[in-house]
């Protein structure tokens, strides 16, 4: 059939308004990605004619390099929305090795009157307030008090279909929830603090998380400490390298091999950290309105300074319970009275005040910046120009320090990626999602190196408690030889407790030891680690005196919250070695 502008098919109980880019199911919208609504309306208007795979490529993603599976992934999408296989429905069909044909009869009908399209967009508005169920009254905005949210499609999912559940990784337990049946795995890391349920309290919170279960399998938690996981000690608040093992406990117990990893803010370390590391089990690595550091150096000049940092901890610590920092975060929300409700009482239930501070000390001591060169899965950075939390600059350099990331500059104030014109975003995310290419076989990974070296004594027995030490510890021993031991962890708070234990272990058996630690980008090859972080590891070990551990800066810069402490000794240069490298002694 032969469209025309603004035509609206229909089709069993669902409708397709074309000029609005809407579907239908009789009562409210359901929402769709805009390749996949592209796919459906491509579908539709030549219905009853068989596209081939090729077709509808070239016509969805006309100026993109796709694989096939992005066409398969868009229509997996369109069958679930359209409810196939339930009752017998069947609208799409596949025609074994051409492509596929929509065979359910279609009635077109001219744009009708604005009156009749009003109704419709006026139920898919309410549709977002009335599906999420709040425990306090004061926080529902009024009827008719905010205005539609602009090219936000509406989330009609009940918030009572959205299950809390728990997984244990150690002695805490994570809170997490999933999502959408995409077949893409993502999953969203909120920076600051969070609470997964009142995620989905505020209407363009809702929105955003909707729009991306639509093509996705969504995956969302709330990191140890905030929100709906175990609170814990302050002195015990969760390190970068946990918020990672965190991460991969929720992936494991929903059996999520690979996924993207989308951080926002203070998020954006975190699910660097982990592409890093953790390459075979990264999709694609998304970041929006992230940074590498939170405190000004001459290298790193848009953070804050420390005296800005130390005002914050104060407001922080005298005003939390009401809206602290949404000038900052949402400033085109900030004086929308049911948002700032929304905000004091999410920031109240994701961390006490004593928590919050705790954390947002914690993360200003976070350091990234030797960790982005050593990404190599896809990667997209996504920063708004007028940005007053976290500085557009920030966002140009860490897409800069990334090997082939694409980096989006978009207009705007609001860091929060929710507020301000959040289509766009989700545009950008969904594009770059369903138009990258496949990561090559990774070869290399980030691993914190440990070298032992043997400088007096014959090391009788030593060799046991290292293995033993390892074991505990989660390394992996890549070199083991009467004079030294290397070997390699997933992260470097894990490695430097075991560098202690063998020191330990060396000054019981009369052994001395000499200790670094570096961490880096490693060359993998069948199981063995080669490379500079390797052979820096051991340089630093030659540095060391006798029963002293010594480690890079990279390394005591992962390390925020740990509870180690450590003791400068300034700048060296290693022979056949680029650069100065500043080495600290772990107290």
């Amino acid at each position: 059939m032969k469209e025309g502008p603004g035509d609206i098919y229909e089709f069993g109980r669902f409708s397709v308004d074309a000029a609005e880019r809407l579907l239908f199911d009789g009562q409210a919208t359901i929402p769709l990605a805009p390749k996949a609504f592209d796919t459906l309306l491509l579908l539709i208007e030549n219905g009853g004619h068989v596209l081939s795979k090729e077709e509808i490529m070239e016509s969805v993603w006309a100026d993109s390099f796709v694989e096939e599976n992005n066409l398969a992934q868009n229509i997996s999408i369109l069958r679930k929305a359209l409810g196939e296989g339930v009752g017998g429905a069947k609208f799409i069909e596949t025609v074994s090795k051409r492509g596929y044909r929509f065979i359910a009869p279609v009635s077109r009908f001219a744009p009708r009157g604005e009156d009749s399209l009003t109704v419709e967009r006026t139920v898919a508005r309410i549709t977002i307030e009335e599906t999420i169920d709040l425990e306090d009254d004061r926080n529902l905005p009024a009827r008719g008090a905010r205005p539609a949210l602009p090219g936000v499609p509406a989330f009609s999912l009940p918030t009572a279909q959205i299950e809390t559940r728990y997984v244990q990784n150690g002695d805490v337990n994570i809170a997490y929830q999933v999502i959408g049946e995409g077949d893409l795995d993502i999953v969203f890391v909120m920076g600051w603090v969070s609470h997964l349920e009142y995620f989905w309290k505020e209407p363009h919170f809702a929105a955003f998380l909707g729009r991306l279960a639509s093509f996705s399998r969504l995956i969302l938690f709330d990191k140890r400490g905030t929100g709906l996981s175990d609170r814990v000690p302050l002195s015990e608040l969760p390190t970068l390298e946990q918020r990672m093992e965190d991460v991969r406990a929720v992936m494991d117990v929903v059996g999520s091999e690979r996924a993207v990893l989308i951080g926002v803010s203070e998020g954006g370390p975190m699910c660097s950290l982990f592409a890093a590391t953790y390459p075979e089990k990264t999709t694609a690595l998304v970041m929006i309105g992230t940074y590498a550091k939170r405190i000004r150096d001459d290298d790193y000049p848009w953070a804050p300074t420390s005296e800005e940092r130390d005002a914050f901890f104060e407001l922080m610590q005298r005003d939390w319970g009401g809206p602290v920092g949404i000038e900052e975060r949402a400033p085109s929300m900030a004086n929308d009275e049911n948002f700032r409700t929304w905000w004091a009482a999410y920031l109240r239930m994701g961390a006490s005040p004593g928590a919050a501070v705790a954390l947002t000390k914690m993360n200003a001591e976070i350091d990234v910046r030797n960790v982005l060169p050593s990404i190599r899965v896809p990667s997209l950075v996504i920063h708004r120009s007028g940005d007053t939390c976290l500085k557009v600059e920030e966002g140009r350099f860490v897409a800069s320090q990334i090997p082939g990331c694409k980096y989006v500059e978009l207009g705007g104030i609001d860091h929060l990626p929710f507020v301000g014109d959040q289509a766009e975003v989700l545009d950008e995310i969904e594009d770059f999602l369903t138009g990258m290419r496949r990561a090559e076989a990774y070869d290399r990974v980030l691993a914190t190196v440990l070298s032992v070296k043997i400088v007096d004594g014959t090391g009788s027995g030593l060799g046991a408690y290292i293995r033993r030490q390892l074991e505990l510890f989660k390394g992996r021993e890549i070199v083991s030889d009467a004079g030294q031991v290397l070997a390699t962890f997933e992260g470097p708070a894990r490695a430097i407790r075991c560098a202690s234990a063998v020191n330990e272990s060396a000054k019981r058996l009369g052994v001395e030891v000499t200790t670094g630690l570096h961490t880096g980008e490693c060359d993998v090859l069948d199981g063995n680690y080669s490379g500079f972080a390797v052979e820096l590891a051991q340089r630093i070990a030659g540095e060391a005196a006798p029963g002293q551990i010594l480690v890079s800066r990279t390394v005591k810069d992962l390390v925020a919250g740990s509870g180690l402490e450590f003791g400068e000794l300034g700048v060296s240069v290693f022979e056949g070695v680029e650069g100065e490298w500043r080495l600290f002694a772990v107290k």
